[in-house]
């Protein structure tokens, strides 16, 4: 029952933040469903005992390939994919609770959380920023071909 828990929210917080932000109607399904791949292989790394940082570099690349394929196959901009397919690795629980932590002067707690959100969101820049470069060699290779 857990996995399709997070299956379902997550597809609900991709598709949801596709619509925030304006993305095509026909676009929302593959949203939905790029954010709800990459968040179950987070979860599931990080279920298994992988930390969670190498967990969302990991996603994080997942979801940069999936929507690098989205776009191609449907002709659109990258951004509309990458941006709702990411929203459910961003780390915004963490984020509160640190602030939660500042405010209360419980400042070694606030500091460890902070440290966390902030190595979990350069992990998803990471993990964007690799795929991209892989997809850019691609395509010199594949130029450099013809």
């Amino acid at each position: 029952m857990d996995i399709t828990a997070q299956l379902v929210t997550s597809f609900i917080a991709a598709a949801g933040f596709g619509i925030l932000f304006n993305a095509p109607k026909n676009a929302l399904i593959q949203c939905g469903l790029i954010g709800m791949i990459g968040w179950i292989l987070y979860y599931l790394l990080s279920a298994n005992g992988l930390d969670v940082v190498p967990s969302t570099i990991l996603a994080a690349m997942l979801v940069a390939i999936l929507s690098y394929i989205c776009s191609k196959i449907y002709r659109m901009p990258i951004i509309i994919f990458h941006v709702s397919g990411i929203i459910p690795l961003v780390p915004g629980g963490s984020a509160y609770d640190a602030m939660r932590h500042f405010v209360i002067n419980d400042y070694y707690t606030a500091v460890q959380l902070s440290t966390k959100v902030l190595l979990l969101s350069s992990g998803i820049a990471i993990g964007l920023m690799f795929s991209e470069v892989i997809s850019q060699i691609i395509r010199k290779v594949a130029a450099a071909k013809r």
